[in-house]
């Protein structure tokens, strides 16, 4: 969630801490560098001018100093164009699975949860699974006949006999067949990536309903 900010804060504000910004002197620049030696040459003894080594040698340090500077800025440019590639390189994976690696569900008392399950084949028949930290089936949920797919499910927090159970974190998994009888499993966790979503440097997956980062993601297969 966006939130909005009126107040010129340097911390929230990025254009009025940009504005506030003021050049550091106690670094010099080339600019700084050029305009000491041509105040240099124009002030010498005419006397006893400088040094034409010594110019030279000046001269040198102001071409390295602009190298330095140019070298700086090109190494920065790639960092950039490399971090936008990296970025944009993720959306090959739309279309693949991502796990997040957990299949746990939290319930709170007084509360029903809702959660999805993603089905990678056709369904004929099957069940979701509420287990406890356990591993104990508490709770089973009808899937029905259905296209594969994501979809979502209620559970209201009570075990098979009905009680109702203590909030805490829970797991859901699923065992169905597909029309060709095929015995197959998912879970919660796994889900096709079906965009992805970029806000500032940080890369999001959608995946269900949901968006998570790139960095919540385990895996992609």
């Amino acid at each position: 969630m966006a939130i909005t900010s009126t107040g010129l804060n340097a911390a929230t504000n990025a254009e009025y801490a940009a504005s506030a910004k003021t050049k550091d002197k106690s670094v010099l620049d080339k600019d700084d560098f050029m305009t000491l030696l041509l105040v240099e040459l124009q002030n010498q003894d005419p006397t006893e001018p400088m040094d034409s080594e010594k110019i030279l040698t000046q001269t040198s340090q102001l071409a390295t100093l602009e190298a330095t500077e140019n070298t700086n800025k090109a190494l920065s440019d790639l960092a950039a164009s490399l971090g936008n590639s990296q970025q944009f390189s993720t959306i090959s994976a739309i279309g693949k699975t991502a796990d997040i690696g957990s299949n746990a569900i939290v319930f709170d008392e007084g509360s029903d949860t809702t959660f999805e399950v993603y089905f990678p084949d056709d369904i004929d028949r099957g069940n979701v699974e509420i287990l406890d930290v356990n591993g104990n089936v508490i709770k089973t949920l009808d899937v029905g006949t259905n296209p594969k797919g994501v979809y979502q499910f209620t559970w209201d927090g009570t075990d098979a006999n009905g009680n109702q159970v203590k909030s805490g974190i829970y797991y859901a998994t699923a065992s169905y067949k597909n029309p060709n009888g095929d015995d197959l499993t998912t879970r919660v966790g796994a889900y096709p990536i079906e965009s992805v979503k970029f806000e500032g440097n940080e890369t999001y997956f959608k995946v269900g309903s949901n968006y998570v980062s790139l960095a919540d993601v385990k895996e992609i297969y």
